[in-house]
């Protein structure tokens, strides 16, 4: 099994706890916050894990270039805008018609991928990416009134421009952080992910400490005081980023987002397991589409 294969589906659970308690602080900080939560509490820990690396292996720590800065710059501003953009689409009507086309990312990834990186995905990948969205499409149908006519035929709706351009900044942002790994040379994936990553998270502590004084006051001394959930998202939230950006620097970006899928997977099991919470027919049959999309993307 390659390495980045492990290392997504690592990605994608810790993802997945780290939303959990993002949730939990929802009622106490504005989405803001509790987006800022991740980044300030989440650079210490990424800083002592390449510290580590510096101190318990023999991998060199890369230098910077300035087409690494420009990539890392481009990741961390269109990530937090992509964020941005799925938040407002719960003010709209039509969310979740917004939030279905925002799962276009992986798509757009491929496609960012062959213009920036010049990267390809082969016809088994790229029919494996079709099937799992397809899956996410049932899924999002199941919960609401949204249907495969409002899908198609939804295009030119408010809703349907915030998420398609949500999941083209999230996709520009998977292949950024890639670009940048890669633009720092070597053979030691794990050192130029971590690197990568620990500029990144205070690039983005920086912007966003800019950010929430001026658009949201108060919220800064918000975050301080939940810090002890906090420390529990920058930690879980880091961990994530590691598995992330360790394998997108392994493999294209598109593949690892269209693995990292499994995370819907990880969150019905929770839900069924621990949530005594039912899933529909439709929801099963997502959930399937999903798991053999995933199949086929690892047999390719």
């Amino acid at each position: 099994m390659e390495a980045w294969i492990p290392i997504t589906i690592f990605a994608a659970f810790f993802q997945n706890v780290r939303t959990a308690l993002q949730k939990s602080l929802k009622g106490r900080l504005s989405t803001g916050g509790a987006t800022y939560v991740r980044f300030l509490y989440g650079a210490p820990f990424a800083l002592l894990y390449i510290l580590g690396i510096a101190q318990f292996t023999d991998l060199p720590i890369p230098a910077p270039t300035g087409t690494f800065a420009m990539f890392a710059a481009i990741g961390g501003l269109t990530q937090i805008l992509a964020t941005g953009l799925l938040v407002a689409l719960f003010s709209l009507k039509n969310f979740a018609v917004g939030t279905t086309y925002s799962k276009t990312e992986t798509v757009q990834a491929a496609v960012f991928g062959i213009v920036i990186l010049g990267e390809h995905v082969g016809m088994g990948a790229t029919l494996a990416i079709a099937i799992s969205f397809i899956g996410i499409l049932l899924i999002s149908m199941s919960s609401s009134a949204f249907t495969f006519r409002d899908f198609f035929s939804g295009w030119t709706s408010k809703a349907a421009g915030y998420g398609l351009l949500s999941g083209a900044l999230f996709g520009v942002s998977a292949v950024s952080y890639r670009a940048a790994a890669l633009d720092l040379g070597g053979e030691g994936a794990m050192a130029q992910a971590a690197f990568t990553l620990v500029c990144v998270l205070f690039f983005q502590t920086i912007v966003m400490s800019i950010y929430l004084p001026i658009r949201e006051p108060g919220q800064l001394t918000a975050v301080l005081k939940n810090w002890r959930v906090a420390v529990l998202v920058g930690l879980t939230g880091m961990l994530g980023s590691v598995g992330w950006f360790t394998a997108m620097t392994l493999q294209n970006a598109a593949y690892v987002r269209a693995l990292g899928q499994v995370e819907l997977v990880f969150t019905f099991i929770a839900s069924y397991f621990f949530f005594k919470e039912k899933t529909n027919r439709i929801e099963a049959a997502g959930i399937l589409l999903i798991v053999f999309g995933i199949l086929l993307l690892l047999l390719d």
